[in-house]
């Protein structure tokens, strides 16, 4: 073994990875701050909790309907640049957002003209949504070397997770102390700022020996190197799972004022619980390597996923429930580690945009359904009952992936690693 596998900060010490990880903290902690703005936003223009739903689906259909032939077209082109024009686009839909929460806009416009506005402005950044993924996704890979693959994931996830974190948190206060229409400006700030980074690294060559390439026999291509490499769809298959069924998070607002009755203090607290514990999770695992017997540890990291989703959807007492959502992200920072970890490792670098574009179908889909499943089951069965479902349907599918898929139950990727250190 190599002792750059066991170094914590293996990835770290690649001064391109610390550019791309400053980046992508700067966009995802402006695209969170955002989203939520937005959403105060919207509500206080219509009053209507309908509103928010078509927020997400204003997002939902344009990044599932370009899904694919966004693969096809990153995987054609150079990354850093590609990467550089979607942070430009996404540039304009945060200028928009801050001129039509402006004063004057809001002094001529009428509101349903401003929401429509809104909605438009949503939708070419779902277009966009479209593009990040599967470009942040191959860049990566042609930063750091194969054999720290594990590492980078592990603070690539952790960069991610805490962006999200604090530009959700930031967002509430900075809408309390300047207001929509500055929160706005400071997105935008954010995302010029990560603009201007991304040119400290360099243009990376196109690895894909197929330039030019007819786009059907493309996609078919991409879409069947998911379906047939068992690794990586049972990977995806567990990801959208356990977010389609443990959705218990688009259900928080309802037991913070209804069951637990702990108010918007309360609500808080729950909200960033399992964000808390999925972070700390994933700084651990840069100490303790996850490589080892990858199919089990992730198989069993949605099983406890499923358990902790159970306990709080049967708990009454506002703390035990706050430690089962801690838990619940804890669980879910293992299985986001390990399977970025096998997406990575798997993907042939000519393919990683097509495979990620359907990684983020998967994903994608999963949470916008996950959402809606969990308002129709609560509507239906009641809220605690519908939480309980959705973890019980959680542990149904580990225990079924892990009968019928003895492959990826003994999936071990510290082979895939080794193999990449002897390449090198």
């Amino acid at each position: 073994m190599s002792k750059i596998k066991n170094d914590p900060y293996a990835a770290l010490r690649i001064k391109e990875f610390n550019i791309f990880l400053l980046v992508r903290f700067a966009l995802i902690f402006g695209w969170s701050m955002q989203f939520i703005v937005i959403e105060w936003q919207v509500y206080a223009l219509t009053k209507d909790p309908l509103s928010l739903g078509i927020i997400g689906l204003m997002e939902i259909i344009p990044a599932l309907g370009m899904a694919l032939f966004a693969g096809h077209i990153v995987d054609q082109r150079e990354k850093r640049n590609l990467l550089a024009i979607c942070i430009a686009a996404f540039s304009l839909i945060s200028f928009g957002l801050f001129w039509i929460t402006s004063d004057a806009v809001e002094e001529s416009w009428s509101k349903t003209t401003i929401l429509y506005a809104i909605y438009g402005l949503v939708f070419f950044g779902g277009f966009l949504r479209s593009f990040f993924g599967p470009t942040i996704f191959s860049l990566v890979a042609l930063i750091v070397p194969k054999k720290i693959y594990p590492n980078a994931a592990t603070w690539n996830s952790s960069t991610w997770q805490m962006a999200r974190v604090l530009g959700v948190g930031f967002a509430g206060f900075s809408i309390s102390w300047i207001g929509v229409h500055w929160s706005l400006c400071i997105v935008f700030g954010l995302v010029m700022f990560s603009l201007l980074v991304l040119f400290k690294i360099e243009k990376k060559p196109i690895l894909n020996p197929n330039i030019g390439e007819p786009m059907v026999k493309s996609l078919k291509e991409g879409v069947n190197f998911v379906f047939k490499t068992k690794a990586v769809l049972g990977a995806l298959t567990l990801d959208m799972v356990s977010v389609l069924f443990g959705g218990a998070v688009a259900l928080l607002a309802i037991f913070a004022q209804d069951i637990l009755k702990v108010g918007p203090q309360g609500f808080g607290i729950l909200v960033a619980a399992p964000s808390v514990g999925a972070f700390l999770t994933m700084l651990i695992t840069a100490y303790i390597p996850i490589s080892k017997n990858a199919g089990m540890k992730l198989l069993f990291a949605i099983f406890g996923f499923g358990v902790c989703i159970i306990v709080f959807g049967l708990s009454s007492t506002f703390w035990i429930s706050v430690v089962a959502l801690f838990f619940s992200g804890v669980t879910d920072g293992v299985s986001m580690v390990i399977r970025q970890t096998i997406l990575q490792l798997k993907t042939p670098d000519h393919m990683r945009g097509r495979v990620s574009s359907v990684n983020s179908m998967f994903v994608g889909s999963s949470n916008e359904l996950g959402a809606f499943e969990s308002g129709v089951t609560a509507k239906l069965m009641g809220t605690a009952t519908a939480v309980v479902f959705g973890g019980t349907m959680t542990l149904i599918t580990v225990v079924t992936t892990a009968l019928v898929s003895p492959t990826f139950r003994k999936l071990d990727l510290t082979k895939d690693i080794e193999a990449h250190e002897a390449e090198e």
